[in-house]
């Protein structure tokens, strides 16, 4: 199966000159995501420099975690140089192999590293929304192959991207085949994720949403429900398709019996079934190139939680600032009634004073002080979280235009591609009719 959602990725990485993120200057929270981590200059993507495919996949058993025999598939990726193929060498690439596992670990890196981009998905670790034919066993040869394709195109987006591409780690993952996990681990990625419980909390207690981000959640809501109800309509699209092709086997079987009865018509009618079993036969190779759409389509499915998990990490910084926002006008609110000695009549400790007096004029201005330090390192934490909002807000829109205009380049040439495939099936089902009544009309 062709690859060419990887063609084209790595034409535009040739072609276009990469952008940064928040425009020219790196920012204060990306300095700090990668301070490091960035193995070359900002202006260079790894596609750029370096030849990338995921070549084939092997079957492999082997003892998992809890000592227990297993069957597991590896892939194997190679690498090489551009400049040596410019140059007119052609070195044999490097070369290593990782299991889907491994994938997995690099992807939840990037998430938490860079929660301002839509990380590119991984292909599906398990077959969903196949029709009849196809296999959903996730060993099955025709699923690896698939997936192996999968896998590569997620390294050429991860490649191609002028932020993710200049990862140290990322580098790590392609050309170290050990201890890159003890590497990936020694970055304390696992302690800066935000848990599930905390999103959530955010999502419905922040106060003033961004409405452009509220708007793109909905958005990705939207798409993954178009995406999932195109996808199920396709796999029952396939299983007729199936069907009506199989069903011109009959035919052939039927007018090749017939032939052996016929002495003038015979010929003709054997004819016609042939044309009718090679129509039949044709089927598994469009529905291969049917799946191969399927898979573009799946990939764009698993785009929408990524950029859905862009939206909540808006969602839990700007809690973060309003609660901070809160409490410094919380803690200015105290100082105004101890300085003042108008205490709120109804707080705790306007009562307290009543059952037990004030307090002593030491005791004040110690709490003043305190109160005093508190507001000045509150002002510090507001200051620091609207920073940081800014910033976020800034590169996560960058990047979501970015994504945008790829989704919208990638879907139109899919559909394009689709109605063509269409196209090219009715014209064969035509041709094949036309012979057959040529067939007949020479009986």
């Amino acid at each position: 199966m062709r690859n060419t959602a990887g063609t084209i990725i790595m034409a535009e990485a040739v072609h276009e000159e990469p952008a940064r993120i928040g425009g020219g200057k790196l920012t204060d929270t990306e300095i700090e995501n990668n301070k490091n981590n960035t193995m070359v200059e900002q202006s260079s993507t790894l596609l750029r420099r370096l030849e990338i495919s995921v070549a084939e996949a092997e079957k492999r058993t082997g003892k998992n975690t809890v000592n227990m025999q297993e069957t597991f598939t590896v892939y194997l990726i190679e690498t090489r140089p551009i400049d040596a193929i410019t140059d007119g060498h052609n070195p044999a690439p490097d070369s290593l192999w990782r299991r889907y596992s491994e994938f997995e670990l690099l992807r939840n890196y990037l998430l938490v590293t860079y929660p301002f981009i839509v990380v590119p998905p991984l292909p599906e670790k398990r077959a969903e929304f196949v029709w009849h034919k196809l296999s959903a066993d996730n060993l099955d040869p025709d699923f690896v192959e698939r997936r192996r394709v999968g896998l590569e195109n997620f390294l050429l987006r991860v490649a191609s991207h002028s932020v993710l591409s200049n990862d140290k780690i990322l580098y790590h993952f392609l050309t170290e085949e050990h201890e890159w996990k003890e590497v990936v681990y020694e970055t304390g990625f696992q302690a800066k994720a935000d848990s599930r419980i905390k999103a959530l909390s955010a999502t419905f207690r922040v106060k003033n949403p961004d409405k452009r981000f509220t708007e793109m959640r909905h958005y990705s809501d939207e798409l993954q429900s178009i995406t999932s109800q195109l996808l199920r309509v396709r796999a029952r699209v396939a299983d007729r398709l199936y069907g009506v092709y199989k069903v011109h086997g009959n035919y052939g079987r039927v007018f090749s019996e017939w032939s052996a009865i016929e002495k003038e018509m015979g010929d003709g009618l054997q004819s016609a079934g042939h044309h009718m079993d090679a129509y039949a036969a044709s089927v598994d190779d469009i529905l291969e190139e049917e799946e191969h759409y399927a898979d573009q389509l799946k990939e764009y499915l698993f785009y929408a939680e990524a950029l859905r998990a862009v939206c909540r990490k808006h969602e839990l910084i700007q809690y973060e600032l309003e609660t901070a926002s809160s409490d410094l006008v919380s803690k200015k609110h105290q100082r105004e009634e101890l300085a003042t000695g108008m205490v709120r009549t109804f707080s705790f400790k306007g009562m307290t004073n009543k059952l037990f007096g004030q307090e002593a004029p030491e005791q004040r201005e110690a709490r003043l002080g305190l109160l005093e330090e508190q507001i000045v390192e509150g002002e510090e934490t507001v200051k620091e979280k609207t920073s940081e909002c800014q910033e976020y807000v800034k590169d996560a829109w960058v990047d979501i235009q970015r994504f945008k205009e790829q989704k919208d380049r990638d879907l139109r040439e899919a559909l394009v591609s689709y109605a063509v495939m269409q196209i090219s099936m009715c014209k064969k089902g035509i041709q094949v009719w036309t012979n057959a009544k040529e067939c007949f009309q020479k009986m």
